[in-house]
């Protein structure tokens, strides 16, 4: 069901690089960008596609994601609301070869180059902010690898579901609750491993107390075991 125009609008204001637009703008902008809605599982983007746009995630959480020659999804990263994306040059971001599929129900909104452009020139704090949040996508990016890189199977996977506790893990009665359902082979290709090799980590991590699953949704019982295995590794 379309959200309504003041809907639009408020989940806009959330977008960072959006914050120097006066709410006169914010309302143009809402109503110049229609909105994508995504079910779970949708592709919202293929190689296929190849237009400069920038993709402004306002409700839900995505996967960029792509297909090695074996025919298997390497994750780049998972994109949460409130975050940009996109194939653009003026940016220095490039989609090439990439998917997009939403993980959960998402509603995206896209910006053309002239759109953006626009409001760039008209409001320069938007390019700056752009910038800055393009500049930490890549410090964020380097850094986990960099934390990646000489640890075991084990390790790298408590590290991730670290990272996803963070992003999204819900507190409830002690422990900690990822809500978005990530399969064996999403989480072996965000750290670099088969899904077997996941599956072991997994035993390992249920093993020592620190996870364990309910309904198919990660759970963490224990959260400092689950850092010290993440450190140790």
């Amino acid at each position: 069901m379309p959200m309504s125009l003041q809907e639009q609008i408020r989940l806009l204001s959330m977008v960072d690089i959006l914050g120097p637009l006066s709410d006169e703008e914010m309302e143009d902008l809402a109503k110049r960008s229609p909105d994508t809605f995504l079910e779970q599982g949708d592709v919202l983007y293929t190689p296929k596609d190849g237009t400069e746009r920038l993709f402004i995630l306002k409700k839900g959480r995505v996967q960029l994601y792509e297909m090695d020659r074996g025919g298997e999804e390497i994750t780049l990263s998972v994109v949460e609301d409130g975050n940009v994306f996109g194939e653009m040059a003026l940016t220095g971001q490039s989609l090439e070869g990439v998917y997009v599929r939403a993980l959960t129900p998402s509603t995206v909104v896209s910006l053309r180059r002239e759109d953006l452009e626009d409001l760039i020139m008209k409001k320069p704090e938007v390019g700056l902010r752009l910038i800055r949040e393009l500049a930490e996508k890549l410090h964020a990016s380097e850094a986990r690898y960099a934390d990646m890189v000489g640890k075991d199977v084990p390790a790298r996977l408590a590290t991730q579901i670290l990272t996803l506790v963070d992003s999204e893990g819900v507190v409830s009665s002690e422990s900690y609750r990822i809500p978005t359902h990530y399969t064996h082979e999403q989480l072996g290709t965000m750290i670099g491993c088969k899904r077997v090799a996941v599956t072991r980590a997994f035993s390992r991590l249920k093993k020592i107390g620190a996870v364990q699953l309910k309904e198919r949704y990660i759970i963490v019982k224990d959260i400092d075991a689950l850092q010290d295995l993440a450190e140790a590794g």
